[in-house]
């Protein structure tokens, strides 16, 4: 990794050009305002984590945040670091995706590292990093169902995770196509999995890497499948608080770097073709969709 974020700390925060009377312009230090400052003043930075995001943000068998959004989050704390001149350390908020974006809002978290949908509804009330996945709703159903697609669900029991897309995404298709499905909500992608497993809801509708993440973390191949067509388009990002210019400003420039060092693709192997830390692999390459979004990233700002 480039040793202090090249690039970073100019756009960054700590010198902007200030003039210093008529004939002279004189750089100075800029006070650091919002999450910097905090950071700065604190020595912490609160990530809201998920706890069963797989394997985008999830707790491992230490019972510690792990996953595919942690190591990007982790590489933002040390830019932020670095922008403040001090050591930062980590604090930790477990979150569902009911409370993941009032986290922000609140103050109670910094940055929130999970697999968070970035739309124009979310974006009223958070800011966003750069696309760190593309990903979509699917189904899951058990080996062996009758259902196909999702215009297989008349009469048919739906789990989804409340506070998700995925919610409101269901309710509007099944209201525009007509399909007459029951949809039940649980409190996270976990117990969702566990409806199905029980029998008490035959499909559960999210995004489709959470899906496999979630079977190859139960080694679950042989039992369940992702069936149908993509339901909705679901880029994600990071989210942190709105209005926070300097930070905003640091995580764009943070996220260049990490994408133009290979960072990013580096994570990404980790996390989706190599084996997880449960022994099982996702092994799901990256889609040109989101290749492209990696070298865009990369490419030096005009």
């Amino acid at each position: 990794m480039k040793s202090v974020w090249t690039g970073l700390t100019a756009a960054a925060l700590l010198l902007a050009a200030a003039t210093a009377g008529a004939q002279s312009e004189q750089p100075v230090p800029v006070q650091l305002t919002g999450t910097l400052q905090k950071a700065r003043s604190s020595g912490a930075v609160t990530i809201a984590y998920r706890e069963s995001s797989v394997p985008f943000s999830y707790l491992s068998a230490r019972n510690e945040p792990v996953g595919y959004s942690i190591e990007l989050c982790r590489k933002l704390v040390d830019a932020i670091g670095d922008a403040v001149h001090r050591e930062v350390a980590i604090k930790w908020l477990p979150v569902t995706s009911e409370s993941r974006i009032d986290a922000i809002v609140s103050g109670r978290a910094d940055l929130e590292c999970g697999s968070t949908t970035n739309n124009l509804e979310r974006q009223k009330l958070v800011g966003f990093s750069p696309t760190i996945f593309v990903s979509g709703t699917k189904l899951m159903v058990k080996r062996g169902s009758p259902i196909k697609s999702f215009r297989d669900l008349t009469g048919k029991t739906v789990v989804v995770t409340a506070g998700t897309t995925n919610e409101k995404t269901m309710r509007e298709l099944a209201q525009k196509f007509k399909v007459d499905l029951k949809l039940v909500t649980s409190r996270d992608h976990a117990e969702s999995f566990a409806l199905v497993e029980a029998g008490n809801a035959d499909a559960f509708a999210t995004d489709d890497v959470l899906l496999y993440g979630l079977i190859a973390q139960n080694k679950a191949q042989k039992k369940y499948q992702v069936i149908g067509e993509f339901l909705s388009y679901d880029p994600y990002g990071i989210m942190y608080r709105k209005g926070d210019t300097q930070l905003a400003n640091l995580v764009n420039n943070a996220f260049h770097d990490l994408a133009e060092d290979g960072e990013v693709e580096r994570q990404y192997k980790r996390w989706f073709l190599q084996r997880l830390p449960s022994g099982q692999s996702i092994d799901l390459p990256m889609s040109p969709q989101l290749e492209t979004i990696v070298r865009a990233m990369a490419a030096k700002p005009e």
